[in-house]
């Protein structure tokens, strides 16, 4: 059976030695409730794919018509079927087909969730157990790898797919899936378990802000006022904890730059989702095996300077960069944006300060300060909130300093006022009363807001 496939495949190899045995494969305890032909089929796909991938040119099957692929493992599967005498039906034998194809030249069990578009977040607390993230809201599901080996085969697959490795020595990688889905992967001895897998998931097309006025995660005025704030090249950091959707409202955000201007995006990985033509992207290297070769994000941010860059947009700002990136700010590249890890736009304020002095400038506080209040106009914080749902919470504007304080004027903000029967967060959005200094700036580029949107006694 196999070698018919593989003659099919490509011309027959030179003889050479046979192979060292193998133990054969085991297949994984069945879950609970499993039937035995549940089990069978599982044991069948462990073997069938030991088989395939000792006897197949994977490289020659990869190049090969989609519809040809298929059609030659849906052959194999399904003598594979009638000798081993499996009850499944029609429907059955080719999600089987697909599952073997997915093992060869996918990522295996993930592939489905993969293409399911509700889940936002895959989980992989070792190789029995895996979470996914729908609407907001966590759940199991029913999908396991053959063993921990398997699991590893998997995460390697992904990590040297953009030159990076992961192993004993460097236990700990980020790397990203061809759709610019964030991975982390962290294996033994770090993860006592079993390796450790998070996916970020990114849509095929990027939510616009249409989009997330449409799902309630701000209201329309909030969202004309910044896609105009950004148009007008006003400075803006996106602020908000793990998971808030920091990624999805800079890209939201993105939109609404001139196509007629260069960007330079920097990344720890690439996920960034700009549709502008004129893009320039760079991303991190770690160090090799002999800790050589890192590339930081501070050293991008200063080379990126040398490109010609009318705005530089920062995937995510957590160290020593900072100054680096507000230094640009200041000097002709207004306009520019950056995510920062923070709970509110006081504390985002903060967590810059505290990152640029981890530069070790000889630099005062106020210093410090005075750099983040002429570079920073706006702060758009958001929040994942306890029903899984996310939200603006505020909008902030960077007004100057007043004495050593760096001084924040909220603009729009939402009010939280309980849970729902179903556990839902309730709430709604406000405007605080305060018409923002950056009104100057949009009419200087012919923009008018009409004062209502900044009226607390009207509802957004």
């Amino acid at each position: 059976m196999s070698g018919r496939f593989c003659a099919s495949l490509a011309p027959a190899p030179a003889p050479r030695a046979a192979p060292a045995p193998q133990p054969a494969p085991v297949a994984p305890e069945p879950p609970r409730g499993a039937s035995l032909s549940e089990q069978r089929l599982l044991e069948a796909k462990v073997r069938l794919h030991r088989e395939l991938i000792e006897d197949v040119d994977l490289g020659t099957l990869e190049v090969l018509p989609p519809e040809q692929r298929q059609a030659q493992v849906f052959e194999i599967v399904s003598e594979l079927v009638q000798r081993e005498r499996l009850p499944i039906t029609a429907q059955e034998l080719t999600q089987f087909a697909a599952e073997i194809l997915d093992e060869m030249i996918g990522l295996g069990p993930l592939e489905p969730l993969l293409r399911d578009p509700t889940i936002s977040d895959i989980l992989i607390n070792g190789h029995e157990c895996v979470f996914v993230e729908r609407r907001g809201l966590l759940e199991e599901v029913p999908v396991r790898f053959a063993d921990e080996a398997h699991l590893l085969r998997i995460v390697n697959r992904i990590v040297s797919a953009v030159g990076r490795r992961v192993d004993e020595l460097q236990p700990l990688c980020d790397a990203r899936l061809p759709d610019g889905s964030r991975v982390n992967v962290a294996v033994r001895p770090i993860a006592v378990d079993g390796p450790l897998v998070s996916i970020r998931k990114f849509s095929k097309k990027p939510l616009g802000l249409d989009r997330l006025v449409d799902v309630g995660a701000l209201k329309p005025q909030m969202a004309e006022l910044l896609s105009t704030a950004v148009a007008a090249r006003i400075t803006t950091i996106v602020s908000g904890g793990t998971g808030s959707g920091k990624t999805t409202m800079l890209n939201a955000l993105s939109a609404f730059i001139s196509d007629r201007e260069r960007l330079v995006t920097i990344e720890d990985a690439a996920e960034l989702q700009l549709q502008q033509r004129h893009v320039a992207r760079m991303e991190t290297r770690p160090p090799n095996i002999e800790g050589k070769g890192e590339v930081r994000q501070r050293e991008l941010v200063k080379n990126a300077l040398r490109m010609r860059p009318e705005r530089i947009i920062l995937g995510e700002c957590r160290g020593e960069e900072a100054f680096d990136m507000l230094q640009a700010m200041n000097t002709g590249h207004e306009g520019s944006m950056a995510t920062v890890h923070a709970n509110s736009p006081r504390e985002a304020v903060s967590r810059l300060e505290q990152m640029i002095g981890m530069a070790g400038l000889p630099m005062s506080q106020q210093s410090i300060r005075a750099q983040i209040a002429s570079a920073v106009r706006l702060v758009v914080q958001l929040q994942r909130l306890s029903d899984g749902t996310r939200r603006v919470t505020s909008i902030a504007e960077i007004t100057g300093m007043e004495g050593e304080v760096v001084q924040l004027q909220e603009i729009f903000r939402f009010v939280r006022t309980g849970l729902g029967p179903n556990g839902e967060a309730l709430g709604h959005f406000a405007a605080t009363g305060v018409r923002p200094r950056l009104l100057n700036d949009l009419r200087a580029v012919g923009v008018e807001l009409p004062g209502a949107y900044f009226d607390p006694s009207k509802p957004l």
